[in-house]
């Protein structure tokens, strides 16, 4: 008798943590899936949906891609083999992006920046951006692009309902 995956336990892309604050920062060129080597109380810790990337960041040095300032608090129920809050947790890419990321960080003035940290069928992963910093007139402008279209869409959701 084979056991079926229970839905009410599919953990298929449950977020933990966003970075809220990425997409205002920053331009989004491309978006990468990275695995996470973590110890056992951080995956513990995350499964409790404890995790910040508030100041989160990604390098590459000596080939390896490393996510810096990711914060996972101590595992509440560990002992003293819990985790360093703020170490630096190695991702796991296939070497053609880690190649691709090098070459491209090299040439422009451009970052890793992670975006979400969520569970993707029980591993742990992060959505890794490729990104350019904007600048402050830059973040005015989708300021004021997104307030045009919130009116927008509020202008033709009163004709619809018959609103004047």
């Amino acid at each position: 008798m084979s056991k079926k995956a229970d839905p009410s336990r599919n953990s298929n892309n449950r977020v933990v943590a966003t970075n809220r604050k990425a997409r205002h920062n920053y331009s989004i060129l491309e978006t990468f899936e990275a695995g996470i080597a973590l110890m056992g109380t951080e995956v513990k810790s995350l499964r409790d949906g404890q995790a910040s990337l508030a100041d989160a960041f990604a390098t590459v040095d000596d080939g390896e891609v490393w996510l810096r300032n990711l914060h996972i608090p101590e595992y509440h129920h560990g002992s003293w083999t819990n985790h360093a809050p703020r170490r630096n947790r190695k991702l796991l890419l296939h070497r053609r992006q880690i190649d691709m990321l090098m070459g491209k960080i090299r040439d422009g003035n451009l970052t890793l920046v992670p975006l979400s940290l969520y569970f993707s069928e029980g591993k742990v992963k992060v959505e890794l951006a490729l990104a350019r910093g904007k600048q402050a007139h830059d973040k005015r402008q989708d300021l004021a692009r997104r307030d045009a279209q919130r009116e927008v869409t509020r202008e033709l959701g009163r004709r619809v309902k018959g609103m004047p």
